[in-house]
């Protein structure tokens, strides 16, 4: 298992503002907010046994998020001022957004 220190208390801005904005340019601004923005479905809407995407939009948007994910990060080994641009413009998204939560523990990837 790898682990990784969370920030400590206060949180750091910065770095949840980080999150936000990769959030923000690798999944809601792509196939995801196509999925979001179409009709609801006033049968299935609030019943969560029933999936809303189907194979094929979670297929695309994970597609998305992976391939933005990537360019953001070679951008970020590459081109650390562009990288830069890019979380600032990311973070035009996310102002209105609740800030992560600390769990007080060490994150751990299984």
């Amino acid at each position: 298992m790898r682990r990784f220190p969370m920030p400590t208390h206060p949180k750091d801005a910065e770095l949840a503002t980080e999150a936000k904005a990769l959030v923000a340019l690798a999944f809601r601004n792509g196939p995801l907010e196509n999925v979001h923005a179409g009709r609801l479905c006033h049968t299935c809407n609030s019943s969560p046994e029933y999936s809303h995407i189907t194979d094929d939009e979670m297929k695309a948007i994970m597609k998305s998020a992976v391939e933005h994910m990537y360019a953001l990060l070679r951008l970020k080994n590459g081109d650390p001022d562009g990288y830069a641009r890019q979380i600032a413009f990311g973070a035009r998204y996310v102002t209105q957004w609740d800030e992560p939560e600390d769990p007080g523990a060490p994150f751990v990837l299984g």
